[in-house]
């Protein structure tokens, strides 16, 4: 099991620690740096910032917004960083939800299954160098009937294929997911639960290719807070208000992929009660009332030993990439964070 590092999402105050933080990951081997974007910092420019002061670790989009760019400038974009990075580049996607597609992007959150495979279909086109041509439910090139004539990508990527990812959560997302790209990225993801929540899902679109979870990379996000074992309560508080943000507010009361998550593992009515107190306004209410058990089942707390025996859970249940999010108010926590990381996985004797 490889180790990865999530810098979230940039412009916060805390630029110049992200960057430390990705120098620090790719001093200690850290497989891969991800970064985020929502509605405010675009991932493609963090990541030729980082890939431009880093060496050896790859770079990868934790995603690009399918609503946000055509699948053709998405190919574009992938290609160049893959070229000025050396071949370090990952491609992760993903539908975003219906508030941000909707309402930052314009664009209707509908079909989302269908929209993905169209759009990873024409980026691998696009990247592989053919003359780009498609027609398809939600795209068609050239525009018939126009002065558009099948283009050919003029950047060469440093690979001949750039990995592609997915951000799946639902059942259904992950076995396309399976299916169609070449890693999955999860979140809230516990070990646990893991095989069927992700994994048997995934499986089940693998052999729907025709392929095998061999060389898939499963590639879950951990937070990460470490410290002594006897206050993983408090070091579980620190991430209430994250838990209590995705299980309680991303997404509307109908909508909400991180909430119907948290039920599929068992927490129907904890779920339930979060999301009425955070949609009715009231946070800090919504955040007591997640169970420490969910917290501690979806983040790495306490000491190396914990973390590390951990590790070996979330390895044992498929895991093949773990990137952590360190956390920490200071640079010098979040990097001491990072060398535990090192440690604890050393320890659990799965790298």
């Amino acid at each position: 099991m490889r180790l990865g590092i999530n810098l979230g999402y940039w412009g916060a105050g805390m630029d110049a620690d992200n960057l430390a933080v990705a120098q620090e990951a790719d001093r200690l081997g850290y497989s891969v740096c991800w970064a985020a974007e929502a509605y405010g910092s675009d991932a493609a420019t963090v990541l030729s910032w980082v890939a431009a002061q880093t060496e050896r670790i790859d770079i990868g989009s934790g995603i690009f917004q399918i609503p946000a760019r055509t699948p053709a400038a998405t190919a574009m974009t992938a290609a160049t960083l893959d070229s000025l990075s050396g071949g370090r580049f990952r491609l992760g996607l993903g539908v975003s939800g219906p508030q941000v597609s909707e309402g930052w992007y314009g664009v209707k959150f509908d079909k989302p299954l269908s929209r993905t495979r169209e759009y990873v279909e024409i980026v691998r086109k696009a990247m592989s160098r053919e003359r780009l041509s498609y027609e398809g439910e939600h795209w068609t090139l050239p525009l018939p009937g126009g002065p558009g004539k099948p283009l050919k990508l003029t950047v060469h990527p440093e690979r001949a294929q750039i990995p592609v990812y997915i951000a799946a959560i639902g059942p259904k997302n992950l076995r396309q997911t399976g299916e169609i790209a070449d890693g999955a990225l999860l979140i809230f993801p516990s070990a646990e639960h893991l095989e069927e929540t992700a994994v048997a899902h995934l499986r089940a679109g693998r052999e729907q290719a025709g392929k095998t979870l061999d060389g898939f990379d499963v590639c879950p996000t951990l937070p990460l807070a470490v410290g002594e074992d006897k206050d993983v309560s408090a070091l579980a508080d620190m991430f209430r208000p994250y838990t209590a943000l995705y299980v309680g507010g991303m997404g509307s009361r109908k909508q909400n992929f991180y909430n119907q998550l948290a039920q599929r593992m068992g927490y129907e009515k904890e779920a339930a009660e979060i999301q009425d107190k955070y949609l009715s306004g009231d946070k800090e209410g919504a955040a007591a009332a997640i169970p420490e058990r969910l917290i501690d089942q979806t983040t790495l707390l306490g000491s190396v030993e914990r973390i590390a025996e951990r590790m070996q859970a979330y390895a044992a249940a498929g895991v093949t990439t773990l990137s952590l999010a360190p956390a920490g108010f200071t640079r010098e926590e979040r990097l001491a964070s990072l060398r535990a990381g090192i440690e604890a996985v050393e320890r659990a004797g799965v790298a």
